[in-house]
């Protein structure tokens, strides 16, 4: 294949705009994400990249291979769109029922201009940089699909230094955040499905309402999770579902309550979890009821390591000046699978401001959030840097790897 020169000033911040806006009306859920895989396709099969496609799901790594040898850096964005149906006020909105509420066509456009920058710099770069598009971050289990499709040992070794970013629609646009610790909580889903007794609504006394218990669960969770935690050690639990019922005057059989649990390690987030399951079937119990209990996967946090989050403040001041870079007081107890990656490859994750209302900013989630896209340049310069420097960083304990030992995914 001839691919076409990249010039480093001529990759501008509007081409990656516009990626965005288009990204933006197609938005596809979950795993399975053809129209956004062959929209990042097209943006890089001129580029002289690798590039390699899921197996199982619509993932696309892009590998930047530097003309020396070095060890391997790896960059990341999420790829997947919420079933959210669009009323944010803009020109390109979605209208196929799904959004992407929580910015990740913003990561994308962003990481495809980092992509440009490194292959502008392939002749100074001493080792390789992967690029990742991972689909299935909301709840899909995304990131541990591609690392059992061989992610991590793509180049022949693993990752020295893996980083990501995430945009927030309240915080001050073009400001970048990081700590050293726990950048985003532990997670986990809990259902809780009450089985009652179905009856008539003008007779409950001969019926077991599962509408009743389950609202005397929803309240005894909230109390627990605010009367017995300590402000030092956050625990977020919110109850986000909760479905019974078709009828004014029929009492159904079942409730089932969906739960969110939040804190900054697993530990805590099982402790929680055992003590909210004993207080569904203790209430439930007093009503002669029963409780069916189930749970999605335990997320780990998202951890940066002391070098990838100093290494974040050193680029972002020396790009953009420190008053563009903050430390990151206390973690978000918003959860991300990128740290299944950090886990095995340490690194950083980075929160960026893409405050797109400067009166009344909507959250990331909302169908009516706005973000500021003209933070995108500024993301991909960030991604770029981070690898450039992080490959200049090699020790002599970076192994490289086999001759012509590289794995497909």
């Amino acid at each position: 294949m001839t691919h076409q020169p990249v010039d480093e000033q001529n990759v501008e911040a509007s081409d990656l705009v516009i990626l965005r806006r288009k990204l933006h009306r197609i938005p596809e859920v979950g795993l399975y994400l053809p129209l956004t895989q062959q929209t990042l396709r097209e943006e890089l099969e001129g580029l002289p990249v690798e590039l390699h496609f899921g197996k199982s799901l619509s993932s696309l790594v892009a590998v930047i291979a530097g003309a020396r040898p070095g060890p391997t850096v790896l960059l990341r964005s999420d790829m997947d769109a919420l079933p959210v149906r669009e009323i944010a006020p803009v020109a390109f909105a979605s209208d196929n029922g799904a959004m992407h509420a929580c910015g990740h066509d913003l990561h994308m456009a962003a990481l495809v201009g980092a992509v440009r920058l490194l292959c502008a710099r392939r002749e100074v770069l001493a080792g390789t940089v992967v690029a990742v598009f991972q689909p299935g971050e909301e709840g899909h289990g995304g990131a541990e699909a591609m690392i059992g499709e061989g992610l991590l040992a793509l180049t022949g070794q693993a990752p020295v230094a893996s980083y990501g970013v995430h945009v927030f629609s309240f915080l001050q646009s073009g400001v970048f955040l990081c700590r050293n610790g726990v950048v985003l909580g532990s997670a986990v889903n809990l259902a809780l499905d009450l089985v009652g007794t179905g009856g008539h609504a003008a007779r409950p006394h001969v019926a077991r309402n599962p509408i009743l218990v389950g609202s005397l669960v929803v309240q005894a969770i909230q109390a627990y999770a605010t009367q017995t935690t300590s402000p030092g050690d956050p625990v977020v639990v919110t109850v986000a579902s909760f479905q019974s019922g078709d009828a004014a005057n029929v009492i159904p059989e079942r409730a089932l309550l969906r739960v969110s649990i939040r804190a900054t390690t697993t530990e805590r987030v099982a402790e929680v979890e055992a003590r909210i399951n004993s207080l569904a079937r203790s209430i439930a119990l007093a009503f002669s009821m029963t409780v069916i209990t189930s749970r999605g996967a335990l997320m780990p946090p998202t951890i940066s390591d002391p070098e990838g989050a100093r290494l974040v403040r050193e680029v972002v001041t020396d790009l953009f000046g420190p008053e563009r870079f903050q430390e990151l007081v206390h973690p978000e107890m918003v959860s991300e699978d990128f740290s299944y990656v950090l886990d095995v490859t340490g690194g950083a994750f980075v929160f960026v401001g893409a405050r797109g209302d400067a009166d009344q900013p909507e959250s990331n989630h909302s169908p009516r959030v706005v973000f500021d896209d003209g933070v995108i340049d500024d993301i991909a310069r960030l991604l770029a840097e981070l690898a450039t420097r992080r490959l200049a960083q090699r020790t002599d304990h970076e192994q490289l790897p086999p001759d012509g030992f590289r794995p497909t995914i």
